[in-house]
């Protein structure tokens, strides 16, 4: 039976049950259309909004960006008090307000996070290296542990560096996770400058400090190549896991590893240039500025590719692994010590010359420094290859040993 719809001033109308049914159904579509409509237009205002906040906490002001300081800058105006039992203590409050000092720079804060470390009960004992953007110390924690430890290595940033820049580097060495022959993060405070990292504890500082110490008596060494081949094993471990992990390293140099107990115990460390290639559009251009700032480069550890194509992948780490094995043959002399100016450097590693092969340096070790500096870059082998290599050179040397043929008969 046909409903009969009545309207004031209007004739009579007849809607069957099922005319009625299209007509609700269609007002239904209607409203629910323009629901997600709404919500889709006012989803894109709030992320539009959210960007452009973000963008505004992340922001340094205009203006000119602050003089950066010399590398040994951190060694004037610190306060240095002495602990029984602990030597020199430098004082974090007085490096701190070195860096307030700074008129541009005290105008810009970064966004609020949460604080992992109180520097406060962070001392810091004594200086293990000045790199080109930050100093590292060794440090202890005056008060309690951190996740169990009470000394560390601490790395203070410099000016120069910027908050986005600390912050990629905390998110590497993060995705790292944990290795034995990697320099561990254990906590950070980036709340204010100078920014703090907190890394794992190393006693005997940098390789290349520790190399050109205790030169003579490891020359006397007879089993020097065999230590040298140990630590080279090591480094290449830390190595295949950062091309696991998608990381390029970009600095690896004798004086980014640091030595707990030699040979065994080296770790790479300083991830301020590194880069993770999942999060990158390409490996070219990606090296000469980040951002706001030109960087600086260790042109004497770069491999021709980059001179030439503005390229660096994992094989340009190898490059620089190779680097490091003629460094740990020599003590660590610096690359190519007869070339004084950036752009001889340059010149001579895009012309294919490669350093002396170092004296005394064992057969097999020479002719890895050579693969590592084949060109094209695609020919080197891998990290994986390597630290094979590497492993069957060990267990060569556990085959054969010394013996005296007086006891021969």
């Amino acid at each position: 039976m046909p409903y009969n719809i009545t309207h004031q001033g209007m004739g009579r109308s007849t809607f069957t049950p099922d005319q009625l049914h299209i007509v609700l159904i269609s007002v239904s579509a209607f409203l629910i259309m323009a629901a997600l409509l709404m919500t889709c237009f006012w989803t894109k205002k709030y992320r539009s909004l959210a960007r452009t906040v973000r963008d505004l906490k992340l922001r340094q002001p205009l203006g000119p960006p602050p003089e950066s300081p010399a590398d040994n800058s951190y060694a004037n105006n610190i306060t240095v008090t002495f602990v029984k039992d602990h030597g020199p203590i430098l004082d974090t409050a007085a490096i701190s307000r070195q860096y307030t000092k700074s008129g541009s720079r005290s105008l810009w804060k970064p966004p609020q996070m949460t604080v992992h470390l109180k520097r406060g009960d962070l001392s810091l004992l004594q200086l293990i290296k000045a790199g080109r953007e930050g100093v590292f110390y060794k440090a202890k924690m005056t008060r309690g542990t951190c996740k169990g430890h009470s000394m560390f290595t601490c790395k203070v940033t410099k000016e120069s560096v910027t908050f986005k820049q600390v912050q990629r580097e905390i998110t590497i060495m993060k995705k790292l996770g944990n290795h034995n022959n990697l320099l561990q993060l254990l906590d950070w405070d980036i709340t204010q400058t100078p920014y703090f990292l907190v890394m794992d504890f190393v006693s005997n500082g940098t390789l290349q400090n520790f190399l050109q110490i205790n030169q003579d008596r490891l020359s006397a060494n007879n089993d020097l190549q065999h230590l040298f081949t140990v630590a080279a094993y090591h480094i290449g471990l830390a190595m295949d896991h950062l091309r696991n992990k998608m990381v390029v390293h970009c600095d690896l140099a004798l004086r980014n590893i640091m030595v707990n107990n030699f040979p065994r115990e080296v770790k790479v460390g300083e991830f301020g240039l590194a880069r993770d290639l999942t999060r990158m559009r390409s490996r070219r251009s990606g090296r000469s500025k980040t951002g706001d700032h030109q960087e600086r480069i260790p042109l004497r550890w770069y491999p021709p590719e980059y001179f030439k194509d503005k390229y660096y992948g994992f094989k340009s780490d190898v490059w620089s692994f190779g680097i490091v094995l003629w460094e740990m043959q020599t003590f660590g002399t610096l690359p190519y010590p007869n070339l004084d100016s950036s752009g001889d450097v340059v010149r001579h590693i895009s012309a294919g010359h490669k350093n002396v092969e170092p004296a005394g340096c064992r057969v097999e070790i020479l002719q890895m420094m050579k693969d590592c500096w084949v060109e094209p870059y695609t020919y080197r082998p891998s990290f994986k290859d390597i630290v094979g290599v590497l492993e069957n050179i060990l267990e060569n040397d556990g085959d054969y040993v010394d013996v005296d043929n007086k006891l021969i008969i």
